[in-house]
């Protein structure tokens, strides 16, 4: 049987999930019956029935599940959670043979949910297509196996490395993308939990962090801002979306602001990453200045980057892009050049 091609399907029915099951995985899963699919289903949307549920839902009654084989592109789980455990509900319907691509970095369920197949005589394959599943959900598998969020680096700089004037007039005499670019980046804020800046961005852009140019979930809003200056009528303050700010002064929360009580004497970052593990936040998308890029970039702790290039616009003089050493190879988002690059780790 080709195990892979069932499983590229499952795959496929999981992507399908993008931004709306956070902070679940995204997940698909096949039943296939005599060399055909028969039945297939993925989870749709947090709190809602698992990829497993789903599928078994669509399965006819009289197909014998016996002879059918499971595709699930995550291990299934083993543990009560919103829903019942997969595991137990693959066991009681008469499954026999169970395909997985990659196991469950979750503690919850980490092996449990394989162990418990096995434990009840159903045969398990795992690891088709790992690589392309891991991938899927590398927001999840980092949060679990590194112990801090995905964090995606993204700015803009000129052709000759600048990503502010020093002194802009406005807005649109700050711009260095074009339209093409901000769709893409909106595409990113709806695909991640939250989204980073810091207190110089918001006072200088005055931004709304949100996903207006696409059809798209607002991510939680984050900035740091250790004296609250930003006025609260600025747009970050708007109801659009949750905000969180990180501040020296106070531990509060009203509507959908919640302030968070930081000691600006440490490792500021260091705490920041506790706070977001502390809160399930898996991804976030930094779009802070260069200040806040740097420190990033620095610690090494990022995962993405996201870097456009104006090629025709050169400010001379301003605040000059964070420091990194950008790949030769680009693609072009509308006429800018854009830079993406994924961190390799040990």
């Amino acid at each position: 049987m080709n195990h892979s091609l069932y499983m590229k399907e499952a795959l496929e029915l999981a992507k399908k999930a993008q931004g709306q099951v956070a902070p679940n995985p995204m997940v698909g899963c096949v039943i296939v019956y005599k060399g055909e699919v028969v039945a297939k289903g993925y989870h749709q949307k947090y709190g809602e029935a698992h990829a497993e549920v789903n599928a078994i839902k669509n399965l006819d009654k009289t197909i014998p599940a016996g002879e059918c084989t499971v595709y699930v592109s995550l291990e299934p789980c083993s543990h009560h959670g919103k829903t019942p455990p997969c595991a137990d509900l693959l066991i009681s319907k008469g499954f026999k043979k169970v395909v997985i691509a990659c196991l469950d970095p979750n503690p919850l369920v980490s092996g449990n949910g394989v162990r418990k197949l096995k434990e009840a005589g159903i045969e398990v394959i795992s690891g088709i297509l790992e690589k392309e599943a891991r991938d899927l959900n590398k927001s999840f598998i980092t949060f679990y196996e590194k112990k801090h969020p995905y964090f995606i680096l993204k700015w803009a700089q000129t052709a000759d490395g600048f990503i502010s004037r020093l002194n802009p007039v406005s807005k649109e005499d700050n711009k260095i993308s074009g339209k093409d670019a901000h769709v893409l980046v909106h595409e990113l804020r709806a695909e991640v939990m939250a989204i980073m800046v810091g207190k110089n961005t918001v006072l200088a852009d005055n931004p709304h962090l949100t996903t207006r140019l696409v059809n798209g979930k607002n991510p939680l809003r984050i900035f740091i801002d250790k004296n609250l200056d930003v006025p609260q009528h600025f747009n970050v303050y708007s109801n659009e979306a949750k905000t969180l700010v990180f501040n020296a002064l106070k531990e509060e929360e009203q509507a959908s602001i919640r302030f968070i009580k930081l000691d600006f004497s440490g490792d500021i970052l260091n705490q920041i990453t506790h706070k977001l593990v502390s809160l399930n936040l898996q991804s976030v998308l930094v779009e802070g200045g260069t200040f806040l890029l740097n420190d990033f970039i620095i610690h090494e702790l990022w995962d993405e980057a996201y870097v456009f290039v104006n090629p025709e616009l050169y400010f001379e003089k301003g605040v000059k892009a964070p420091v990194f050493e950008q790949k030769n190879k680009f693609s072009l988002v509308g006429k800018d050049q854009f830079y993406h690059q994924i961190r390799t780790k040990d």
